[in-house]
């Protein structure tokens, strides 16, 4: 596996692979790799013949008081679950990499709903690195997963937007046995946190179960099945329970065919969201 710090560098490597016939996967990540990561990188390699991944922990996606300096970082473990997952070449551009641009990018309307609305600053931070990286890996199959749903269809509408030569590819959350989706920010919780940490994903569950056992047309109604089982761990604060169209994340006034659960709640100082999709049949 190579490293390489400079972008330039991980540029012509990319190239070079390319011109001689190769297809490129790159995988952007902050770090912090968890069993969801080596999931998406090894789907990756699977699928193309260079497995790309960056490591750089971003910070034009922190807003003021969030944990841009407390966020999990530890580069040798890093590299190892990137090698040993299949990755053959890892960018960890020097910190000025994230020096606060002249230019960036935003994503108006899906970057100011759900996360944009607590996080204002964050999907402009991301669609700025996540472009600059996409412009540096050039033509290739982009690898991100579901479970930052709203960071994957943001991502898919600044590449349509800008005509950048990527195919974006969806990888599937990856989950602990009691449910709990992996995140870096898991690390956070304290024991008693995590126990009760899988019931954003118990509440998703009941939104589904309404949508498709039960034949539930009113989201209203799938939102309170959400919010009833959320009230059910006293630990967990709700910030929101969405049941939105997966492609544009406005709100439906009606479920028919698939529509995305979304949801986002505290734990003591911890955020968590969580996502999952539903559908109903017309049979």
């Amino acid at each position: 596996m190579i490293v390489v710090s400079e972008p330039d560098d991980f540029r012509a490597l990319l190239e070079q692979a390319r011109s001689s016939g190769k297809s490129i996967g790159f995988h952007p990540t902050m770090g912090a790799l968890h069993g969801g990561h080596r999931a998406n990188i090894r789907q990756m390699a699977a699928e193309c013949d260079v497995a790309s991944v960056s490591i750089f922990v971003n910070p034009l996606q922190f807003g003021p008081g969030e944990d841009f300096r407390s966020y999990p970082r530890d580069l040798d473990g890093d590299l190892a679950q990137a090698q040993e997952a299949g990755a053959d070449a890892v960018l960890v551009p020097r910190a000025a990499f994230g020096e606060e641009p002249l230019t960036t990018v935003r994503v108006k309307r899906l970057g100011h709903v759900l996360e944009g609305l607590s996080r204002p600053v964050h999907f402009e931070g991301v669609a700025t690195i996540v472009t600059r990286l996409l412009s540096i890996a050039g033509p290739c199959f982009a690898y991100f997963g579901e479970k930052d749903y709203q960071q994957l269809v943001i991502v898919r509408r600044l590449v349509e937007d800008l005509s950048l030569p990527v195919v974006v590819v969806n990888c599937p959350t990856v989950r602990e046995p009691d449910g709990l989706a992996l995140s870096s920010r898991n690390s956070y919780l304290s024991k008693e946190e995590r126990r009760a940490a899988p019931a954003l994903y118990w509440a998703l569950l009941a939104g589904k179960r309404a949508i498709e056992e039960e034949g539930e047309k009113d989201p209203v109604e799938v939102r309170s099945a959400m919010e009833r089982a959320v009230s059910r761990e006293p630990l967990l604060g709700l910030d929101y329970a969405v049941v939105a169209d997966p492609g544009s994340l406005d709100e439906v006034e009606l479920v028919e065919g698939e529509v995305r659960l979304l949801i986002a709640g505290r734990l003591g100082k911890t955020r968590l969201i969580d996502n999952l999709k539903a559908a109903r049949s017309e049979a």
